[in-house]
């Protein structure tokens, strides 16, 4: 970040707070955090990114990386790429006529800025109020937002109504965030009111879903979210070390490594290497 000093009003000092907690924030997420307007959230965006505070991207903002070449346009945040990388992926999976559950964050407000570009008619049903937000740009897509309580910045509705209303659907997927992984491949979290819609919707779902970056291999969250076994797919943007992926195969996940847009075209999943080579060779 730029050490000059900046005059910044206490929305803009609240927001690069977030920003630089989090690392990254959609613009849709900042304008519900902050009771305003999608307008008013990217002129913010706007000034703080010519001031070299924050880094603007597509859809969103996030923390400058100071690698980068600063007249440069094409610079893209890692992280960033590596969240989108993750989105596309499964976005693909999502047909006609389906019933998917998507989870709250980052990685899935990246899922369903995908899912947009999906001119099929199916429906989502989320736990996210941004989420929600986003898809309803695209009118062919049924997004049902439960009911409940909203008490984190992150726009998550969670508590008994919520999970009620989960429970009242069947899931072809449940596309779960998650933040650590335990010892024998299970995943954890850290907030149990979370985890509790979460466990609502991987109970009814075909297949489970779990779409998380690397750095879920390096934090250390203490609310157990599933069993191993119960994740069907693993959906990051780099393999697992080699005792978390032999957990996965041992549990009978299957590990999906997203390809960048530029070498994994949107709608050829033959093109993802669905099954890595390593879990061939544990198998």
């Amino acid at each position: 970040m730029n050490s000059e000093p900046a005059k910044l009003n206490k929305r803009q000092a609240e927001l690069v707070k977030m920003v630089t907690r989090e690392g990254y924030a959609t613009i849709e997420a900042l304008a519900l955090r902050f009771n305003t307007s999608q307008q008013t959230i990217r002129r913010d965006i706007i000034a703080l990114d010519e001031r070299q505070i924050l880094q603007r991207f597509h859809g969103g903002v996030g923390v400058i990386n100071e690698d980068a070449q600063p007249l440069s346009v094409e610079v893209q945040n890692p992280a960033i790429e590596a969240t989108q990388a993750i989105a596309d992926t499964a976005a693909q999976w999502v047909k006609a006529k389906m019933t998917v559950f998507i989870d709250v964050g980052a990685t899935a407000e990246a899922l369903a800025h995908s899912l947009l570009a999906n001119n099929a008619a199916f429906r989502v049903v989320t736990s996210s109020l941004v989420v929600a937000l986003i898809l309803t740009e695209q009118t062919q897509i049924e997004t049902i937002v439960v009911a409940g309580s909203v008490k984190t910045l992150d726009g998550a509705v969670i508590g008994d109504l919520a999970t009620s209303v989960v429970n009242m659907f069947k899931y072809d997927y449940a596309f779960i965030s998650f933040s650590d992984f335990d010892a024998d491949g299970s995943p954890m979290d850290f907030d149990i009111n979370k985890v509790l819609v979460k466990q609502a919707a991987i109970r009814r779902a075909d297949a489970v879903v779990g779409i998380a970056d690397a750095n879920t291999y390096r934090r250390q969250a203490s609310v157990r979210l599933m069993d191993a076994g119960d994740l069907t797919y693993f959906i990051s943007d780099t393999m697992p070390h080699a005792d978390l992926n032999q957990q996965l195969v041992k549990a009978g996940v299957q590990v999906v490594v997203a390809q960048p847009a530029t070498t994994a075209p949107a709608g050829r999943l033959d093109s993802i290497h669905a099954v890595s080579m390593a879990n061939e060779q544990s198998a």
